[in-house]
């Protein structure tokens, strides 16, 4: 039989696509849940997606002990390398830009021109905060006058480990916008992605683990926000918390968690025309929400 006879003959093998596993993000690592749960996660007209890790309470005091572990070697760098960083995460986002698209578009319901903007203005919002690691000092801080003989500066300082609870309604464009700020002033993040829209969140660690940014930075977890809001709020090595992405309801109880140990409370304001604070222009607000204020006393001739 000949080769084209042949070929006419024999049925095409179908090729099986090879599915994606969607895992948590922790100390640079994509660890499955410890407790083994999942939950499907679905487009805007019900289609099933993929099945996402639902993340535990364990799971959270894991991403915990990475954020503060990464603390240190973070918040020390120079603001000139952190902002070299994150940039780089921006580069590797550009060169993944049709990918992303395409997961904002299934993910959202939204058309493909549109889900295409929305990565571009993600992207376009990381580089803008990246510019600011090596400014913000400058724009926050002074030098005081004092009456003696004495230099007296007020400088910024990161306040350390911070919750960040992305919103529910975008599943890009809003979680870059509530994590980037965190990461220009020196801190690390425990995030928790949108319930709904998870999975382009997961596809951005993978562009954080392979960029320059040091494992335990940042620590993503999918699953339950209104299950893992709470041991956030309460963990006593949690010094702030963003709850953009917790339920209007939930925010008051969420607040009275975070007081028992002082932590720092970000409750985002909807700006005019706008759902929520993420969505506007990005300016010196979320900079300021996670720092702190350091004054220093030098004597002048010393």
């Amino acid at each position: 039989m000949s080769d084209e006879r042949r070929s006419r003959s024999e049925p095409t093998a179908q090729r099986l696509d090879v599915r994606k596993t969607y895992k948590l993000y922790i100390g640079g690592a994509f660890p499955r849940s410890e407790s083994g749960r999942s939950y499907p996660v679905t487009s805007a007209k019900g289609d099933l997606l993929a099945h996402a890790a639902q993340a535990s309470r364990k799971d959270v005091r894991d991403a915990v002990v990475a954020a503060r572990s990464a603390f240190g070697k973070w918040s020390t760098a120079t603001a000139y390398n952190r902002g070299q960083v994150l940039y780089r995460v921006a580069e590797m986002l550009e060169g993944r830009r049709e990918q992303f698209a395409a997961e904002v578009a299934a993910a959202e319901g939204t058309t493909p021109k549109r889900a295409a903007a929305q990565v571009d203005e993600a992207i376009d919002r990381w580089v803008y905060y990246a510019g600011w690691t090596d400014k913000y000092a400058q724009v926050v801080g002074s030098t005081n006058p004092v009456a003696g003989p004495y230099f007296n500066f007020t400088l910024p300082e990161p306040t350390g480990v911070v919750a960040v609870l992305a919103p529910q309604d975008s599943s890009l464009l809003g979680l870059i916008s509530v994590l980037a700020p965190v990461l220009t002033t020196g801190n690390t993040a425990v995030v928790v992605a949108s319930q709904q829209h998870p999975l382009p969140a997961v596809s951005l660690t993978e562009v954080l683990a392979t960029s320059d940014l040091p494992g335990g930075v940042v620590n993503l977890l999918t699953g339950f926000t209104d299950e893992l809001a709470p041991w956030l709020a309460g963990h006593r090595d949690v010094n702030a918390i963003d709850l953009t992405g917790a339920a209007l309801a939930a925010r008051a109880e969420l607040q009275v968690k975070a007081a028992d140990n002082v932590k720092r409370v970000y409750v985002p304001r909807a700006a005019p025309g706008t759902s929520d604070d993420w969505s506007a222009e990005p300016g010196l607000s979320r900079l300021n929400a996670f720092v702190e204020t350091k004054t220093v006393w030098h004597p002048i001739g010393v």
